[in-house]
């Protein structure tokens, strides 16, 4: 009994010195690492190239969006269905395979399905004019620190409107209705993790509110004003922030700027013959970082997973400083998850500025066109496959099904 209860006495100093262990690495993962060393991210942090003065070869949407994409509605402004002469529907545009094709019986199966006239027209209001919108409530202070740092910023009325809404039916009816509300006084374009970190650092000093801004996609209501704020409102948009910083083949991770959207990061990624198999309907438009604050799922989950799935680092800006999980790894048994806190916030609380994700490689594509009259039958198949364990990335709509309309 005697040498049992020395051994116990003994031990306790040593559970001890675990204990601090597990806490310290615990606090790790909240706290902004001392040395940059201390991580793989930290160590390679603004590795990748800067970029050149009208330099667009690494993304599909520019700063002044406006230029390209419709303010009131989804797309690019020069892609729209369109009813010639004939009555025959054409889609506008040369961007994407269905454009310049000629649908002869589209607008006949659109008014015998759905019960409408496309005769029936209701004309959007047109781009709103300055006095159109409330002049910016701007903080000078924090105005002059943003000037100091040479991170680009607007308060252009057009600028301002374009990043005030989402995609919600309400938010672009309301639009097209040319019923324009609460909006950003001021949107700025940060290039790198460190105009991140300083413009919020700045907008706690000078109680600036900030709404981070990806792909504009959200159907959320997140990037809504609210009416009764009395503060300055800022969006902070990520959109220059789209370079792929590294790719580790090894690990088949890649570390990558949360502004970067979800056509450029594949086009990039396939370049080397590698993808993240992430595709939600929104991802020609969305950004990594919004499917990070969105939990975002896409169709080809069944293999890929969802983001959550996807997600090994991220790093992202809070009031209280940077933070990050202390290593490079998909998970950690000691410890919260700190991607549970981020995953699905909406941007309410932190900003994230990069991300480290799985890749897969680029599946192989088997183009089908099934009868639609067996569906059932093809149906039955699938879920044959699915218990089997032979589960399909995605099922989508056939591409040739467009010549039939």
């Amino acid at each position: 009994m005697a040498s049992d209860g020395s051994s116990n006495s003994s031990s306790i100093p040593d559970r001890q010195q675990i204990a601090r262990q597990r806490l310290r690495i615990i606090a790790g993962h909240l706290q902004k690492p001392l040395d940059p060393s201390d991580g793989d991210i930290s160590a390679r942090e603004c590795s990748a190239p800067d970029k050149q003065p009208g330099d667009t070869t690494t993304k599909s949407v520019p700063r002044r969006r406006q230029e390209v994409m419709k303010w009131n509605g989804w797309g690019y402004s020069d892609s729209r269905f369109h009813f010639n002469k004939k009555g025959q529907a054409e889609f506008t545009g040369k961007r994407y395979k269905l454009s310049g094709m000629i649908m002869p019986s589209l607008k006949e199966w659109f008014e015998g399905t759905f019960g409408a006239n496309v005769q029936h027209k209701s004309f959007a209001s047109a781009v709103p004019s300055p006095g159109a919108v409330k002049p910016p409530a701007l903080n000078q202070a924090f105005v002059e620190g943003v000037q100091s740092t040479g991170v680009p910023f607007s308060s252009d009325a057009e600028d301002r409107v374009f990043r005030g809404h989402g995609h919600c039916l309400h938010e672009i009816f309301a639009l097209r209705e040319g019923r324009v509300g609460r909006v950003p006084d001021m949107v700025v374009w940060p290039n790198c993790h460190d105009d991140v970190v300083k413009i919020v650092e700045l907008a706690c000093k000078h109680n600036v509110c900030l709404i981070p801004y990806g792909g504009g996609t959200s159907v959320s209501s997140a990037l809504e004003c609210p009416l009764e704020e009395t503060r300055s409102i800022v969006s902070l948009d990520t959109s220059q922030m789209n370079r792929i910083l590294w790719i580790d083949e090894k690990n088949l991770t890649a570390h990558v700027e949360a502004g970067i959207v979800g056509q450029d990061l594949e086009r990039l990624l396939g370049e080397s013959g590698y993808c993240t198999g992430h595709e939600p309907d929104s991802m020609e438009f969305s950004s990594l970082g919004g499917w990070v604050a969105t939990r975002a799922s896409g169709m080809k989950k069944n293999i890929y997973g969802n983001i959550e799935d996807l997600l090994v680092h991220v790093r992202m800006v809070t009031p209280k400083g940077v933070m990050e999980k202390s290593c490079l790894v998909p998970r950690m048994s000691c410890g919260p998850d700190i991607h549970h806190f981020i995953l699905g916030s909406e941007g309410t609380a932190w900003v994230c500025f990069s991300e480290c994700v799985r890749l897969g490689s680029v599946c192989v594509c088997v183009l089908a066109r099934p009868n639609v009259s067996r569906f059932k039958v093809l149906n039955s198949c699938l879920e044959t496959e699915a218990t089997g364990g032979c589960v399909p990335v995605r099922v989508p709509p056939c591409e040739g099904c467009w010549t039939d309309l």
